[in-house]
């Protein structure tokens, strides 16, 4: 529970559905300015844990809190660090589903004896021959699928999305004809929630050991490497970027590629930058043996891409978990370090981390 909309609707249909439910909240990152807990944002904060306990009192059944700080550092900032020290743009919201948000609270949920863990992501679970699969939400708006293809089918067997088949606008007449006005017409944060500033490159200035001996100005270069200017250090710039570049060449630029070796950053026209061709590795299937070379699925490359069509081929001699992607019309700014996930007919059939 986060002391929202979607996980308090999420609490309230369980409970009109019979179940017993436990809430529980965690604190994972401390968002504050010398100690004054009035200046945090996002979520996770002290605010949102006592807002969520008041719902769970209000609802009439127990809270439970964590603190889970050193766990999320150590794997959700960790990882988003070295990423970008590594030249690629990372996808926190994935690591952190995986391995905090089912991760510790599965460990929670062991403790006090609960079947399931409920969530209020818009998704949905479908299972075809004992196999679970993540399908779209009703609300394609609002569908978070994307952010959940890391989860394994020991914690999907035990997962429940009360949120899935409803649209927000529905969630929030729920949470208004509930007595929960004020609630019900509050406005959604879109930021990273340790990053409530949306400002990355500052966050990567406080938290990364190494910022300041790697993050040296280098070269802005062509396609075809000649030197265009000088940046601010590789690890403030993504590919797809345009803004902020603080050069002007007279027609627009875009950060097509990012040599963390050399500290050079290509730029190139906008047309540069489609591809047809994506290679990705750790991948994830939930059947891989139903799966064949150059079957037809629908990928997306980032959350707010549209699934495009592409064929998906295996190679298991070099490496089970790596395929190579090939769409059918070219998809743009394709970034190292972000996810792109398989659908078919709606489910999600996989996975993986672009190269």
């Amino acid at each position: 529970m986060s002391g929202g909309i979607d996980s308090t609707v999420a609490a309230i249909l369980l409970l009109r559905q019979g179940y017993d439910v436990v809430g529980v909240t965690y604190r994972t990152w401390d968002s504050v300015s010398q100690g004054c807990f009035e200046k945090e944002k996002g979520c996770c904060t002290i605010n949102a844990i006592m807002e969520a306990k008041k719902m769970a009192q209000q609802m009439g059944f127990p809270h439970h809190f964590l603190d889970i700080r050193q766990e999320f550092r150590d794997s959700v900032i960790k990882n988003f660090i070295d990423e970008y020290l590594a030249g690629r743009t990372p996808n926190p919201c994935v690591v952190c589903n995986a391995e905090i948000k089912w991760g510790e609270v599965l460990k929670l949920a062991d403790r006090l004896g609960c079947d399931y863990i409920a969530t209020g992501h818009y998704a949905q679970i479908q299972k075809i021959d004992e196999k679970y699969y993540l399908k779209k939400g009703v609300d394609t708006h609002k569908d978070q699928t994307y952010f959940l293809w890391r989860l394994p089918q020991s914690v999907l067997k035990r997962t429940l999305f009360p949120l899935g088949e409803l649209t927000k606008q529905e969630v929030r007449k729920i949470a208004f004809d509930a007595g929960y006005e004020k609630l019900s017409r509050k406005a959604e944060s879109q930021e990273i929630c340790f990053i409530p500033d949306n400002d990355y490159r500052e966050f990567l200035r406080k938290e990364a050991p190494k910022y300041h001996t790697i993050c040296k100005e280098g070269n802005f270069v062509d396609t075809s490497g000649k030197v265009l200017g000088q940046h601010k250090g590789y690890p403030n710039y993504t590919v797809g970027q345009r803004k902020g570049l603080g050069i002007a060449l007279g027609h627009p630029v875009f950060v097509s590629k990012i040599n963390p070796n050399t500290n050079e950053i290509v730029l190139a026209d906008r047309e540069h930058l489609l591809t047809k061709t994506v290679i990705a590795s750790d991948c994830i299937f939930v059947d891989r043996d139903s799966l064949h070379n150059g079957i037809e699925v629908e990928a997306r490359i980032r959350y707010k891409s549209p699934a495009t069509k592409a064929t998906i081929s295996f190679d298991d001699n070099i490496d089970k978990n790596r395929v190579n992607v090939i769409f059918k019309d070219d998809v743009w700014a394709v970034a190292s370090g972000q996810s792109i996930v398989f659908y078919k007919n709606d489910l999600i059939v996989g996975g993986g981390v672009i190269e």
